[in-house]
């Protein structure tokens, strides 16, 4: 195994001997990937332990200092199989907004390793956990609440609904929704947020932010969606409108000041 860098700067993907990719590209904060920033137990990102599952130590961990500091691309929750910078015996869930969905990302996360261990990809693990973590939303309280007699996705939308953070007046609109009933009903994997061009069960004109993402870590977020969002719709495919606004997060992330403003002119700019 090796890790390749990208043309653009920070950006890394992990393929195997015959250079096929094994795992997504992550983009890795430089000062991390020079030792300037590094893990520290007694400090950030860590906040507490969780538990322990035989040698693997389950952590809750600061989530918007991690995008902010070591990768952009963690959201809910990873582990060394998927993002090499998490120690090995170890998995990180981000401290979240509103829900507890942590059984869930524990019992996929194990089950990704123990695939990988055994010898699978880890995109074929992770296909597999995706559907045993599916399995297990099926039974959860909240789709038992959601009750058999919504049925119909519109139902199931005004539910996801929350409550509108921006509006344009040609009907444009950036939703904070119920992410865990995205992950229940739409895609186990949805984290952060997404849009129309990108997900075919958002609906046209939509820009979604999970409500995990705490309200001061929200902008860098819609500002992602927004530009990744324009590039789409000007023709160019997933890989490389995330990549693009991966790069424009990061700026503004470390240029926090000026983020309000670059939202504002992204939202003007949409088709």
């Amino acid at each position: 195994m090796q890790v390749i860098k990208r043309a653009e700067r920070n950006y890394y993907c992990r393929v195997n001997a015959g250079g096929a990719l094994v795992a997504p590209g992550f983009f890795v904060n430089e000062k991390f990937r020079k030792g300037k920033i590094k893990l520290a137990r007694n400090g950030k990102p860590y906040i507490k332990k969780l538990c322990s599952i035989s040698e693997i130590d389950v952590w809750l961990v600061n989530g918007a200092y991690v995008r902010a500091n070591i990768c952009e691309d963690f959201v809910n929750f990873d582990h060394h199989a998927h993002l090499r910078l998490i120690p090995k015996n170890e998995f990180w869930i981000a401290k979240e907004a509103k829900h507890d969905e942590t059984r869930f990302y524990i019992d996929r996360m194990l089950a990704e390793r123990r695939m990988v261990a055994a010898g699978a990809s880890y995109l074929k693990a992770n296909a597999m956990a995706e559907l045993i973590e599916r399995a297990e939303r099926s039974k959860s309280m909240m789709m038992k609440r959601m009750g058999r007699k919504t049925i119909h996705r519109h139902d199931i939308i005004a539910r996801v609904h929350r409550k509108t953070l921006y509006k344009r007046p040609d009907g444009l609109k950036i939703w904070l929704v119920n992410g865990e009933l995205v992950r229940d009903f739409f895609m186990t994997d949805f984290a952060g947020g997404g849009h129309d061009k990108v997900y075919n069960f958002i609906p046209d004109g939509e820009v979604w932010i999970d409500d995990d993402i705490s309200p001061a870590d929200r902008k860098f977020i819609i500002l992602h969606e927004l530009h990744e969002r324009a590039l789409m719709a000007k023709g160019r495919d997933y890989p490389h409108g995330h990549e693009k606004a991966t790069e424009v997060e990061d700026y503004f992330r470390h240029h926090p000041k000026h983020v309000g403003t670059a939202v504002e002119k992204e939202l003007a700019s949409q088709p």
